[in-house]
């Protein structure tokens, strides 16, 4: 049994790999490609049969799953669209889970209100996975897919939590008031318990001068918040998350360029494997879903049909609720608009308060720092607002996913019509994982929906890299600077670096001036060609066994950090 499954989790990140790699040039998203083969695989004759158990998942997957999405989402972004994240992940969980339940508790006598609403809890949810996947390769707005990611990550502990008093609910051991209790308790302390262990997370990793050594930390961070959580009985999913949102703020302040680098290429890798893997497990797993339905309930046909009628419910449901809050997000934008400039006012008052010729005090500089926040968040919302398209895209992006796939199965085993609730609860993660979201890039197509404009993003990066040299620049002018030995820099050196620091706000301004590259591009590539020349040196010398394989692993070492220079650069210099 032990080869069998070594040999399906071979198979399984082989065709993971595969998949992701032909998904995007076919236009689907791979999530709903490994469902599909999932299915297909569980029904060849002569397939083991497999199961994930629920805990694993809701333990072992989710907690890195959710972190690795986290680091990578922007604080102040996630602030700034708190307000539609929080109406999504909260309120429309509540709403869907409570309607849902309610119309099944109607049409399936045997089972209590209480259950049903458990049902309701498992299909609420919606994965971002393939969503954001989708948006992120057709270029959606990014305040939309930074919508999406923040749903997805947030509204997992709503249903988690619901979920769990329900369960409850089915013994008589609760009452609404403890529900609202325990819902707040489990935010709170989570969010607490998330904020500790993140701070010390990146205390404790800053204080390693070791890329290995920290990005080792970073994998057990997601169950040193998740664990202790949920024995407190708080939800581990919001402390997970906290400390990733926390943990990618703090990484530029404290983390070295290196350890940024390795940490995301590892936990990319891990993500893609985790989140894929689910996916095609759950797809697996359907073959025997079904063979545990027992027609003495009710059929196999009868469930996938009120998996039909839940996945309906849940689609109009949340078009209902995406009407108001977009009308909502509009007003904001256009009170946005009114405040910007009584905002500019202020700043402009406040710069001319300051004395000449005297620093600035630090109640002066908080006060700045505030009124220009506020600013640029008003000016966040007056040019990124989200319209009808944008609210087209995001009521038919609810697919399901991980958490569906394990809360259906942590159903109790008492609970009435379970293997045909656990098949309804699939039948809705599949159908809205393919129907929607296979349909999803022609929506997106048909509606016109453009993202950022890549101009407006190079000129707005060329400011702020000639913002940095400016103060890079400030720091060489400075008579006081000297070497950490006390001796001043030779005056060559510092012209050489001030030359270097001239050099990328050049090339940025490059970049604007149309097609034909410039001297910077053409330095840059002939580098690369060199690169090349270099290594199929590096090649040769290592055939000939003539240096010791430690001085060549230093040179292999130096090469692709040149390489890795060049092709950020390139990132940052190049038409989105």
């Amino acid at each position: 049994m032990e080869s069998e499954l070594a040999l399906l989790s071979a198979v399984g990140v082989l065709v993971i790999v595969v998949v992701s790699f032909f998904a995007p040039k076919l236009g689907v998203a791979a999530p709903i490609v490994l469902v599909l083969i999932g299915v297909g695989a569980s029904y060849i004759p002569g397939a083991p049969e497999f199961e994930l158990p629920h805990e694993l998942i809701l333990t072992v997957a989710l907690p890195p799953i959710l972190y690795s999405a986290a680091v990578n989402v922007p604080i102040v972004d996630f602030r700034r669209n708190f307000k539609a994240i929080s109406g999504l992940s909260v309120l429309l969980v509540i709403v869907s889970a409570f309607v849902t339940g309610f119309i099944f508790y109607l049409l399936l006598p045997d089972l209590s209100l209480p259950a049903a609403i458990a049902l309701g809890a498992v299909v609420s949810p919606p994965d971002a996975v393939a969503a954001t996947s989708i948006g992120k390769r057709l270029g959606l707005p990014p305040r939309l897919v930074t919508v999406m990611e923040g749903e997805g990550l947030v509204n997992d502990a709503t249903a988690l939590v619901m979920l769990r008093s329900a369960i409850a609910a089915v013994g008589g051991t609760v009452t609404f008031f403890g529900v609202v209790g325990d819902f707040l308790f489990a935010v709170f302390v989570a969010i607490a318990v998330g904020t500790i262990i993140g701070l010390v997370s990146v205390w404790v990793r800053s204080k390693l001068n070791d890329s290995v050594l920290t990005t080792a930390i970073s994998f057990a961070v997601p169950f040193i918040a998740f664990v202790p959580s949920e024995e407190m009985g708080a939800s581990g999913v919001v402390a997970v998350v906290t400390a990733g949102l926390i943990t990618g703020h703090q990484s530029a302040r404290h983390f070295s360029a290196q350890d940024r680098i390795s940490e995301r290429i590892n936990w990319r890798t891990a993500q893609l494997i985790l989140e894929n893997g689910v996916f095609l497990i759950m797809g697996y797993e359907v073959h025997l879903l079904v063979a545990r339905v027992d027609d003495a309930g009710f059929s196999v046909i009868n469930s996938i049909l009120l998996g039909l009628l839940a996945t309906a419910i849940l689609l109009v449901v949340r078009v209902i609720f995406i009407v108001p809050l977009f009308a909502s997000l509009r007003s904001e934008q256009r009170r946005a608009q009114q405040q910007a400039p009584r905002l500019n006012q202020a700043l402009e008052r406040l710069a001319a308060a300051r004395p000449a010729d005297v620093k600035p005090s630090k109640r002066w500089n908080r006060a700045t720092r505030m009124l220009q926040r506020r600013q640029a968040d008003m000016d966040f919302l007056t040019s990124e607002g989200l319209g009808w398209r944008g609210a087209a895209v995001l009521g038919w992006s609810g697919m399901r996913g991980v958490v569906t796939l394990a809360a259906a199965q942590s159903l109790p085993e008492e609970t009435p019509y379970r293997p045909q609730l656990v098949l309804i609860a699939f039948t809705v993660a599949i159908v809205t994982l393919v129907v929607q979201g296979g349909t999803l890039p022609l929506l997106i197509r048909a509606l016109g929906i453009k993202g950022s404009d890549a101009t407006a993003d190079r000129s707005e990066l060329a400011v702020l890299i000639d913002e940095i040299g400016t103060v890079g620049g400030a720091l060489l002018d400075n008579p006081e600077l000297k070497q950490p030995n006390g001796q001043p820099y030779d005056p060559s050196t510092i012209a050489q670096v001030r030359v270097d620091t001239t050099r990328l706000a050049e090339a940025m301004s490059e970049s604007l001036g149309g097609d034909t590259p410039g001297p910077h591009e053409q330095r840059r590539a002939l580098r690369r060609t060199v690169l090349q020349a270099e290594r199929a040196a590096l090649l040769d010398a290592r055939s000939r066994g003539v240096y010791s394989s430690r001085v060549l692993e230093r040179a292999q070492a130096i090469l692709d950090a040149e390489e890795t220079r060049l092709s950020h650069m390139d990132d940052g210099t190049s038409a989105h």
